[in-house]
């Protein structure tokens, strides 16, 4: 994994990457239309920039106005995020991950949750790709 996309991000550069990856692309002005809150174009501007730097997003120019989109999917970006909180809090073990949630009294795992969990584990002993 790159250094770029190792590295935390802010409240607001998380809230402008969900723009980005529910509309696939955005301009400025469309990401400080969606955003709650939101600051100046200058500030929007400055944010993208950021991420840009740090490997998240990619600009295209079109016309006068670059168009923001995600580098990565929203998947390949969660499954990063996920492989840091494994390494950072839980000693690379996934086991431990799924046993401090389910342990967790305030998580409430549906049934049919626990079954496509199940499905998958099955899949992964028989060393079949998971569907999902």
């Amino acid at each position: 994994m790159s250094k770029s996309h190792e590295q935390q991000l802010s409240r607001r550069e998380r809230q402008i990457m969900d723009i980005l990856h529910r509309s696939s692309e955005a301009s400025v002005a469309d990401v400080v239309a969606e955003l709650p809150q939101p600051p100046t174009h200058t500030a929007v501007r400055a944010f993208l920039s950021i991420l840009e730097r740090k490997g998240h997003v990619r600009r295209r120019k079109d016309g006068k106005r670059f168009i923001y989109r995600p580098a990565r999917s929203r998947r390949r970006a969660a499954r990063d995020a996920l492989n840091r909180v494994l390494d950072v809090f839980f000693n690379d073990s996934l086991g431990d991950v799924v046993a401090a949630h389910l342990a967790d009294p305030s998580s409430r795992i549906q049934r049919k949750e626990l079954d496509r969990i199940a499905k998958i584990i099955n899949q992964a002993r028989k060393g079949e790709p998971s569907d999902d």
